[in-house]
């Protein structure tokens, strides 16, 4: 952790929802001007897409079936760890970019799914943001979490995560049922052991829950709705957080817990907004008071 150079990281699956709540930090960078440094947690995959095909082959060939991106094995996390140490001491450090789709390659000037070359971070920024799988990731020979300030976990139920990556790989990527169905279980036992983890590292939770069926997700036609949605917030450390004011501000908000509330779906943006805008802040200011 560093207070000249903090660290915001937030952390989820593929299909929880990260790139959404990416947005609400946006706003809130822009509204407060507030000069961030984005690296993406794909670009610290090892493999680029057609890498990852034949050595995900090969992996199964050689009997290993749950060889998937949420593992080590098919990232650099030490590198990952090594850019977030280098940041939290100096404000530097090295990253790219992995290109998605057509419209990245345009801007990147590089095929989809390859990656940029390694360029150095944009100087003078007040802090860094990641976004990613492994944002709060602790194994036997690394520990990325140890060095962001701020660690954010974004967790549907797991029935409500599958139905969103179902829906979007297929809708968006035009992949099967099929095949997200066995990407799901392939990933299965790294979710297991390398992302739920990540979960108990975090300093805020935002857990969504349908308030509508999704006992099976893989016949699912629509995500719900946040109006069909509640959200759990929970606070790693509770002490100094207003509960009474966020259930006032908050309409439809209720505890749950000592360290917990529940808000309704719709009222996340808003919730976030409250909640994230006076640590962000904090941050900012404690790193501007040491320049």
């Amino acid at each position: 952790m560093s207070a000249k150079h903090p660290i915001i990281s937030i952390t989820g699956s593929s299909g929880a929802g990260t790139s959404s709540v990416k947005q609400t930090f946006e706003q809130i960078f822009r509204r407060e001007r507030v000069e961030v440094a984005y690296v993406e947690g794909d670009s610290f995959h090892r493999f680029d897409r057609d890498e990852m095909k034949r050595v995900m082959q090969d992996a199964h060939a050689g009997g290993n079936h749950h060889f998937s991106h949420f593992g080590p094995e098919a990232n650099l996390l030490s590198d990952l760890e090594e850019m977030f140490r280098e940041y939290g001491e100096s404000g530097a450090g090295r990253f790219r970019h992995y290109v998605h789709d057509e419209n990245e390659a345009a801007i990147f000037g590089a095929p989809p799914g390859s990656f940029t070359p390694w360029q150095e971070l944009p100087p003078n920024t007040d802090l860094l943001f990641y976004e990613g799988l492994h944002g709060a990731v602790v194994t036997d020979d690394v520990n990325v979490a140890r060095y962001a300030d701020l660690k954010i976990g974004v967790v549907p139920v797991i029935n409500l995560e599958w139905t969103q990556k179902l829906l979007r790989d297929r809708q968006s990527r035009g992949y099967t049922t099929e095949a997200v169905t066995e990407t799901i279980l392939r990933r299965m036992h790294d979710y297991v052991h390398y992302i739920c983890p990540q979960f108990s590292e975090t300093d805020i939770n935002f857990q969504r829950a349908p308030t509508v069926d999704t006992s099976n997700p893989f016949v699912a036609r629509s995500i719900p709705t946040p109006d069909e949605s509640i959200v759990v917030i929970r606070f790693r450390d509770p002490r100094g957080v207003d509960f009474p004011y966020l259930v006032t501000m908050i309409a439809g908000s209720w505890m749950s817990r000592a360290n917990s509330i529940v808000i309704p779906g719709n009222k996340l943006d808003l919730a976030m907004q409250l909640i994230l805008t006076p640590r962000i802040l904090d941050l900012v200011k404690r790193r501007k008071s040491l320049s």
